[in-house]
């Protein structure tokens, strides 16, 4: 089957690679996760890939902690999560590159667009690390830009729900799936897809997002291949 996409940026939430407890790693679903972007990546598409650091740090609920300082510990976790994924990628045999937003030299080269490109282009999975590299901005705002920095042609958002509702579905029964959506209507109806500034910066440079259930890491790949398996929000 033909690839709809050919380069995609992918965002995974922290607390996935904690499995069931949703805090640090839980191996055999980080295996899981690694081989659903392995079968992907073999069908030959170019992954980028964000990853939260919920499994290790909430900066917005610590408590009295200085709010820059916090979304800095949250960075250097999304680092953490980043070289676990890449590890198990490369017990896979999938060659990857991890870049960071600030300077770390001993642990991972600093992103540039052009050191991006040229890691996928030669077939690597890449990840980013230390979210924008500034306080206040969420990993769904540091998805929406690096998936604008590398040209990407949609950005997936992995979640724990097959896609959007017009509620939550796990709290009311009559909640109703979307298939398709807009971003005005993300925006104005506050859907809980993203937040704004990911919201309004992906619908600004036309970049299409799709959300989708990676309880099921088979879904990466049936997406890649165009098949319906969450909410497509797109602008017209």
């Amino acid at each position: 089957m033909a690839l709809k996409y050919q380069r995609i940026l992918l965002k995974l939430s922290g607390e996935a690679l904690g499995g069931a407890k949703g805090t640090g790693f839980d191996e055999p679903t980080l295996q899981a996760i690694c081989q659903g972007i392995k079968d992907a990546r073999d069908l030959g598409v170019q992954i980028g890939i964000v990853v939260g650091g919920g499994n290790f740090w909430r900066g917005r609920t610590s408590g009295t902690m200085e709010r820059t300082l916090a979304d800095k510990i949250g960075m250097l976790a999304t680092v953490m999560n980043c070289l676990a994924v890449s590890d198990m990628l490369d017990q896979l045999g999938v060659p990857n590159e991890v870049f960071t937003s600030f300077v770390m030299p001993q642990i991972a080269p600093a992103f540039t667009r052009k050191d991006a490109l040229k890691a996928m282009e030669a077939g690597k999975v890449v990840l980013f690390g230390g979210g924008t590299g500034n306080p206040f901005f969420s990993t769904d705002t540091t998805t929406a830009l690096r998936a604008v920095e590398i040209s990407a042609d949609v950005m997936f958002k992995a979640t724990m729900v097959d896609g959007v509702y017009n509620k939550d579905p796990n709290k009311y029964s009559d909640a109703v799936k979307y298939d398709t959506l807009t971003f005005t209507k993300v925006l104005e109806d506050n859907l809980q897809v993203m937040d704004g500034a990911a919201a309004i910066l992906c619908r600004d440079n036309k970049l299409p997002i799709l959300v989708f259930d990676m309880r099921d890491p088979a879904n990466i790949a049936k997406a890649v291949q165009g098949e319906n398996v969450g909410t497509l929000v797109y602008e017209e």
